[in-house]
């Protein structure tokens, strides 16, 4: 006898699915997941990387994590505990100096006031700016975005979103449209003088894109990154204990519970539909798995492959998502010792993001040499130790740092390959680091 079909065969096994997956169950549909690897995740997962040591393997923290989604899938009770980040980030300038970023407003602002009392003065606005924006957005998060022609039901769904930021005053309705066109530069200009607060911010208008800060549209990503929360603190970031993983290991356990099948191993050769409707997909093994509707957890134009790629709008066929990142884990047997603020024993800086690019025209350098050959020469590169905060990651007095470096085309011009390339990057991110804090590699 044929089995009967799923109500919903989704592709890949990453954070998204699962919850989708999740969702779906528990509305009553009979769901099946497909993952390509041995293990879910997708880019949310922890693994040994070097013998007694363990790490997240691509994401690394964790700020967006909705509490919504925390509270309906009972993230905590399958054992997911998310921290802090310590303290917000480190600094090291380009005289020799360093700012730190944490430790709330009024200790950043004797931090920035080092560079600028002007800068110092101002940062209280900034951030209320950007929460008043961001407060609006967070409320558009779990809606539903509109279709384009949908009809008039979508038209009022449209308009329904937007009431939101209609409500909004006349000066913060600028903010948005401004926000959502600038460049992060010309935005920080607006607001600061000094090199290191507008590097700070500005490295989180660049992280995961491959944008210079003075690229227009950058502005948005400020706001971005102020969006999430950790356990009810809002715009912070934190740690998810045991790594990245641990996040999507909680929702495949409540994924299981509430009935959904799950199969690694189980790549996704094709999508298979009939008349502009999915009707299943064919795995690599070529097992059929006839479904009602197919939802995807992969790359757009990934998923827009396995479905041929006819009749998909170019939007999706040539979506731009080259992130140019290179991603690092290393063991270490001690921590950084930093020549701006020396000290090998755990300190503040060491549980915060560490950002090695002192300036936004640093930033703009390294894009333009990625750009032009391929990946940074000198890159821009935030190190994060989770093992300050989470000792199950590293032995008994060491910790593992990740690193997440910038830019790093995927594919590099001339043909050149990363085979040949990927030792002399990670040769140029390490003597990075190593020109800030000497013992790094030798640790």
């Amino acid at each position: 006898m044929k089995a009967a079909p799923l109500d919903c065969a989704i592709v890949g096994a990453g954070h998204n699915g699962l919850a989708c997956a999740c969702y779906l169950a528990g509305a009553g549909m009979k769901v099946g997941v497909f993952e390509r690897r041995d293990v879910v995740g997708g880019a949310a997962v922890t693994e040994a990387f070097h013998p007694g040591f363990r790490n997240s393997a691509a994401s690394y923290t964790v700020s967006l994590l909705n509490p919504k989604v925390i509270r309906d899938l009972r993230l905590a009770e399958h054992g997911l505990k998310v921290v802090e980040r310590p303290f917000s980030n480190f600094l090291p300038t380009a005289d020799g100096g360093y700012l730190k970023m944490g430790g709330g407003l009024e200790a950043s602002q004797r931090e920035v006031a080092k560079f600028s009392a002007r800068d110092a003065a101002r940062l209280g606005a900034y951030y209320e700016r950007l929460e008043r924006v961001a407060d609006v957005l967070r409320g558009l998060l779990l809606e539903t975005p509109p279709n384009a022609g949908g009809g008039i039901g979508e038209i009022l769904r449209a308009w329904k979103a937007g009431k939101g930021l209609a409500r909004l005053p006349r000066a913060a309705q600028r903010d948005v449209l401004d926000l959502f066109t600038m460049s992060a530069a010309d935005w920080l200009d607006r607001w600061f003088e000094s090199d290191p607060i507008r590097a700070c911010f500005g490295f989180d208008s660049v992280v995961g894109n491959f944008a210079s800060p003075y690229s227009p549209g950058t502005a948005y990503v400020l706001l971005h990154h102020v969006f999430g929360e950790v356990n009810g603190k809002k715009g912070a970031w934190g740690h998810a204990m045991g790594g990245m993983g641990a996040i999507t290991q909680a929702l495949a356990r409540e994924a299981e519970a509430r009935g959904v099948a799950i199969r690694t191993g189980a790549g996704v050769a094709r999508i298979v539909s009939r008349e502009g409707q999915a009707t299943g997909i064919v795995l690599d093994d070529g097992t059929e798995i006839a479904a009602r509707c197919v939802a995807g957890n992969a790359n757009p134009r990934g998923l827009a492959r396995l479905a041929g790629g006819e009749g998909w709008p170019e939007a999706i066929r040539d979506f731009a998502c080259e992130s140019a990142t290179f991603r690092m884990n290393v063991a270490l047997a001690e921590l950084p010792d930093f020549a701006c603020l020396p000290g090998r024993a755990q300190a503040p800086h060491h549980g915060s993001g560490i950002i090695l690019a002192p300036t936004l025209d640093y930033m703009d350098r390294a894009h333009a040499s990625a750009r032009d050959n391929g990946w940074s020469a000198e890159p821009i590169v935030e190190i994060l130790i989770p093992s300050t905060v989470d000792d199950s990651l590293a032995p008994k007095g060491q910790h593992v740092a990740s690193l997440f470096c910038q830019h790093f085309r995927f594919r590099l011009p001339d043909g050149r390959s990363w085979d040949a390339d990927r030792e002399k990057a990670a040769d140029a991110i390490l003597a990075l680091v190593d020109r800030h804090a000497p013992n790094f590699s030798k640790s």
